[in-house]
């Protein structure tokens, strides 16, 4: 891994106390078995790497957001919602509705209510319409999976890397971290052909990472949905050396990242972009070099991937009603 480590936040330990408050405030009641996961998932720790030099507040807010995350990503991979693509298409479209400004009923779409005002203010309109886009894309990939699985019991698609870059839900990160920042970059700024390529690169790391390091996991609960079994499955490997490749398209995509930067540095220049907006760019590329290099440290850490033996445990008693009123 080429890019250096800034370490952890110094607010870590706060932030890990003040997001099971807000849990608690929002009614988030989880199971023995489902605190347990969240305990050994530690969200605290991955916005605390991803964001080393974040106020306070802003570390609290990602914090708060990825423990949601987790909270929808353990529902609809474990649960049987994820297996019903009637439920799934209804809880979705409702937590897509309450992005949009409906009136919550449930849990879970109450703390959805309050992380979109506290995030959204003060946000100009194109990042509202960027963070939407990406928050909603993520959410239905869900249903997308769960009528791949009813329809077929294992992914199917050949736009795999598309639907990664969604499920993975790195993307509404990615604009959290302009919210930490304090920057809010303007349309023409977004449509950089190296700014996406750059968003994508990162995306795709942080997908592959995960997708390696969580492998035992998933296996034990048979979700199909990893870039490594589909390796397996598509090109005839064994394990290992679906494992293999997927090493080298991580360190290739790596190299992509850096391609994106000088890319980047490029376009800068020649669109003239000068002043804060400038600034701003060259701040997300360091920024997103950060959150990559900060999610390799977590997944060598977090006992979510580094204990695969205790979900199965876990699997029965993982799950609370979140989603009814």
């Amino acid at each position: 891994m080429p890019f250096r480590s800034a370490g952890c936040n110094p607010a870590m330990a706060d932030t890990r106390d003040t997001v099971w408050h807000w849990a608690g405030e929002n009614g988030l009641a989880l199971s023995p078995a489902a605190r347990s996961g969240m305990l050994r998932s530690r969200p605290e720790l991955w916005a605390s790497l991803a964001l080393p030099v974040a106020s306070r507040e802003h570390l609290d807010l990602c914090c708060q957001w990825l423990f949601w995350v987790l909270l929808v990503d353990d529902e609809f991979d474990d649960g049987p919602a994820g297996r019903d693509p009637r439920t799934c298409g209804r809880v979705i479209a409702r937590l897509v509705d309450v992005l949009d400004g409906a009136v919550p009923h449930s849990a879970m779409e109450y703390a959805l209510e309050d992380l979109r005002e506290r995030t959204g203010r003060g946000r100009s309109p194109v990042w509202t319409r960027q963070f939407r886009r990406d928050t909603a894309s993520w959410l239905w990939t869900y249903y997308a999976e769960s009528v791949e699985r009813a329809a077929a019991g294992e992914p199917a698609r050949a736009d795999f890397t598309d639907h990664r870059r969604d499920s993975g839900a790195v993307r509404l990160f990615l604009d959290l971290q302009e919210v930490a920042a304090g920057t809010d970059l303007p349309e023409s700024a977004r449509g950089l052909p190296s700014y996406l390529a750059l968003r994508n690169a990162v995306t795709d790391h942080a997908g592959l990472c995960n997708d390696i390091c969580s492998l035992e996991k998933e296996a034990v609960l048979g979700y199909g949905h990893n870039t490594v079994l589909l390796l397996q499955r598509d090109r005839g490997y064994t394990l290992q050396e679906a494992v293999d490749e997927a090493g080298i398209q991580l360190s290739r995509t790596t190299e992509r990242i850096r391609r994106a930067e000088r890319d980047l540095a490029a376009e800068i220049a020649a669109a003239h972009i000068e002043g804060p907006v400038r600034e701003a760019l060259r701040g997300c590329a360091r920024d997103y070099r950060g959150l990559v290099r900060g999610n390799v440290d977590y997944h060598a850490r977090a006992e979510r991937y580094t204990r695969p033996d205790l979900v199965r445990a876990e699997r029965q008693d993982r799950l609370s009603p979140h989603f009814t009123a």
